[in-house]
């Protein structure tokens, strides 16, 4: 029995061996509004601080960017809400309207975490309204001379509206990238994060990303494809729109259709060297109630007891845009070159990696002393906040945690993330 106990506590400890060696990628696609331009709500830049600061992306793709100025600063509001690492993509006006306008007042744009993150080539394929811009990245692994990993990022904002003439607009668009994704090996890791309008999955333009026929087929890893538009039986994947008041820019008419989408390639679902997370995926701020239909998106009937997102978040979601982001996350069994043993420089060491009930923590450094550090779970969403006292060993209760991998971060980023395990 002794032997079989022990057999059963090494196959346990080896396979969180195996979770403890997995990295993490976090990813975030957002529709801005009219970023800076829009200025019906005051001081918007701090509402989306705190949205960041929530989530935490490693990988920030963004539509409906209008300026220079604008992404200069939501990449201050990225290094102080996230990682003073974050650096953004070229700033680069749409060209697709060149000759039909020549507005250019809506771009797309990569914000990303430079510790984890090269680029390596910045692509645009235009069409007949709004560029598709594709950023190839490699992972900054202690492996990469020998094993690249390689990950396509597509940002991406379809025609807008209802009909047919919009909808075949859209497909007219996808089109025209599916003649750039034909280039591109068929085990490519690609990402495709946009606002793509679309009501249905019948439509052309979503039958067009994920038809088996492509070198690149899409998958929804939310696995919710149907027609939305409306229809609260997904009212869980919904994204627009947070208001139902007018006057703040965008659109109004409360929450009731899906238009912005994470979609990855189907290679990355199971076999590629960074992999889709299991039900990783979120409308991010929605709490996948029907009872918020066609209500604001901080309305009461959006939450319910033991809902994820906060009154607090979803105030700050409805401040900022008519459109909710979504998020999933990423995983590899490479490690990051920025992922260290941490040592007393730092100021906090964790005593034992694995924790049952108790985290004890060594504070070499005064000046962290008081100060707030947060739990996050391997999903990167906030846990609880922790005060610590002014002693050089502090004493956390955790036992209230469920099983898992956990993050530990400072509120104001003076250390790097502690990674523990509860058991």
């Amino acid at each position: 029995m002794k032997k079989k106990i022990l057999g059963t506590l090494l196959i346990f400890l080896w396979s969180i061996t195996l979770v403890s060696a997995q990295e993490t990628v976090k990813v975030m696609f957002y529709n801005l509004l009219n970023f800076p331009s829009e200025n019906a709500v005051s001081n918007r830049i701090t509402d989306l601080a705190y949205i960041l600061s929530d989530y935490q992306p490693d990988l920030f793709l963004v539509c409906e960017l209008n300026t220079f100025e604008g992404a200069t600063a939501i990449l201050g509001a990225t290094q102080t809400s996230i990682d003073a690492n974050f650096q953004m993509a070229t700033f680069v006006t749409n060209t697709s309207d060149d000759n039909s306008g020549d507005q250019n007042d809506l771009q797309n744009l990569l914000f990303y975490n430079s510790s984890k993150f090269s680029i390596e080539e910045e692509i645009i394929v235009p069409t007949d309204l709004r560029d598709f811009n594709i950023y190839r990245l490699q992972l900054n692994t202690v492996n990469q001379e020998s094993n690249p990993i390689k990950l396509y990022v597509i940002i991406g904002h379809l025609k807008a509206s209802n009909g047919t003439e919009n909808s075949q607009r859209r497909a007219t668009m996808v089109n025209n990238l599916e003649n750039y994704l034909d280039n591109l090996p068929s085990d490519a890791n690609v990402i495709l994060g946009g606002d793509l309008n679309i009501y249905t999955a019948n439509e052309s333009a979503f039958q067009d990303l994920i038809s088996p026929s492509n070198t690149i087929t899409f998958i929804d890893p939310a696995n919710r494809i149907g027609s939305w538009h409306n229809n609260t039986d997904y009212a869980d994947v919904f994204t627009q729109s947070t208001r139902t008041q007018t006057g703040f820019g965008g659109a109004t008419g409360g929450f009731d259709d899906r238009f912005d989408f994470i979609l990855t390639s189907k290679y990355m679902a199971s076999s590629a060297a960074i992999t889709y997370v299991p039900n990783s995926y979120q409308a991010y701020g929605n709490n996948g109630l029907e009872s918020c239909w066609n209500h604001d998106i901080n309305a009461p009937e959006c939450e319910t007891v033991g809902s994820p997102f906060s009154y607090e978040l979803r105030t700050h979601l409805y401040n900022f845009s008519d459109h909710l982001p979504v998020t999933l996350a990423l995983t590899t069994n490479e490690t990051f070159l920025s992922v260290k043993d941490y040592t007393a420089s730092l100021g906090l060491i964790l005593e034992n990696t694995m924790v049952p009930n108790e985290l004890r923590l060594q504070v070499n450094n005064t000046a962290i002393y008081e100060k707030t550090i947060v739990i996050y779970n391997h999903l990167g969403q906030r846990i609880k906040s922790v005060q610590l006292n002014s002693n050089p060993l502090q004493h956390l209760n955790v036992s209230d945690l469920r099983d898992g991998l956990y993050y530990i971060k400072s509120s104001t980023n003076a250390f790097q993330p502690l990674k523990f395990i509860h058991i």
